[in-house]
């Protein structure tokens, strides 16, 4: 059996993958919620109001209702029972090569389409979860200190983002303006950030929200986490440099945070789940991961189509779980499409690092690009792109769909 849709046999979105997305085309500009099957996107919300003709598993009217919706966040909202049971009508739709005649006039060629924001960002949290990220920043920046602060071990650190610039892959990325200054100048510069980088990060989707006053365990993780996308953490590192002490990250950051336009829900992730790296410190009970919720996903970053490293998510010190759990165990509330990012993904080696920093070493040692050019950091017109892959149940290979930003050139001031 090949299913419903041949092209989603080896590719990058499979029937075991499914994820979810929001987009229009150019017959129909409204915006509407798609599932990524092979090289096509399935208009979610007509096939369901529409469901009763296939061989599928009946679908309740309310789950067609939500996919009908202009956006995920009324689905995300519903839960996990709603999402199981849309995963289990859209794997026997498109599971079943009997079900192509049904299927065909709700597919669109995905070079037809505009993929969109897939849902409403409430919040946006940022975390610092990779020891080998932070050994290295902490390197570069301090020296002759210990490169993790004291803290690092003991919880996971973050910041709260902008929401309101998070943006969908494709979106151009404007250089930003900001103070900045050299050690050697008596005063800081407004000016357009000269060292422009980027962070390979995975990003968590909230579904169900919470009360004020309430906190998520490590175990509840599938309860309120709808599905994970691909993140970029754009930084404008001189800006960054000079804001930061003494509260930490702000303009440097807010500009710009692009994700990938589909969500791969937690369920397609299941083969891809494994145990974090070993913690050497005592953890406090609420941060106790008893469940394996690290993720084997192996990532790239590519830089004007020369690809600049393959970090690997799995070895994250912090998980996905334990971020979620510290961050509501003070009693913070959460809503559905609030977003967290995993913090920038490196590994123990060179081609593993996520951040131009440390990839040249705060500039020290440029990257070479197949063009025959050098990077410390992004320069205007240069197009980063990142991807995931994570392993699937038969050897399939569950994807994320890049996510792709163009450095465009600071607005003029007067």
């Amino acid at each position: 059996m090949t299913g419903a849709v041949p092209s989603a046999a080896g590719s990058q979105f499979p029937v075991e993958n499914l994820p979810y997305g929001v987009f229009s085309d150019l017959v129909d500009s409204t915006r509407r919620i798609g599932v990524a099957i092979g090289d096509f996107v399935l208009d979610a919300g007509a096939a369901a109001r529409t469901a009763g003709a296939s061989r599928a598993a009946p679908l309740a009217p309310q789950r067609a209702i939500e996919l009908s919706a202009k956006n995920l966040n009324p689905f995300m909202a519903a839960g996990p029972t709603a999402w199981r049971e849309v995963r289990s009508w859209l794997t026997d739709l498109l599971g079943d090569e009997e079900n192509r005649a049904f299927v065909a006039p709700f597919l669109c060629d995905v070079t037809a389409v505009t993929l969109h924001l897939p849902f409403e960002v409430a919040d946006y949290v940022d975390f610092y979860s990779s020891e080998h990220h932070a050994t290295n920043v902490g390197r570069i920046l301090r020296p002759d200190a210990d490169p993790l602060s004291p803290n690092w071990k003991h919880l996971p650190i973050g910041y709260h983002g902008r929401s309101g610039t998070v943006v969908v892959s494709g979106t151009p990325i404007r250089r930003p303006w900001g103070q900045h200054k050299v050690p050697t100048d008596p005063a800081p510069t407004f000016a357009p950030s000269g060292r422009l980088d980027v962070e390979v990060e995975v990003g968590f989707v909230v579904g169900v929200g919470t009360e004020l006053g309430q906190s998520v365990s490590v175990s509840a993780f599938p309860d309120h986490v709808f599905g994970a996308c691909l993140l970029n953490d754009w930084s404008a590192r001189d800006i960054q440099a000079f804001e930061y002490v003494p509260l930490g990250p702000f303009l440097g950051k807010s500009f710009a945070t692009s994700i990938s336009p589909w969500i791969v829900p937690l369920a397609a992730l299941e083969r891809a789940r494994c145990t974090p790296p070993p913690r050497d410190v005592p953890l406090q009970d609420y941060l106790a991961d008893t469940e394996p919720w690290g993720l084997d996903l192996r990532l790239e970053l590519e830089c004007n189509r020369t690809i600049l490293s393959r970090p690997r998510f799995a070895t994250m010190y912090w998980t996905g779980a334990q971020q979620l759990a510290h961050m509501t165990v003070n009693g913070a509330s959460l809503r559905t499409g609030d977003l967290f990012g995993s913090g920038t993904v490196s590994g123990p080696t060179a081609g593993e690092r996520g951040s131009l920093l440390e990839l040249s070493w705060n500039g020290r040692e440029p990257v070479l690009l197949d063009d025959g050019t050098q990077r410390s950091f992004l320069e205007d017109g240069d197009v980063v792109t990142m991807r995931a892959m994570a392993p699937g149940i038969d050897d399939t290979r569950i994807g994320f769909g890049d996510v792709t930003g163009r450095i465009m050139a600071a607005t003029a001031r007067s």
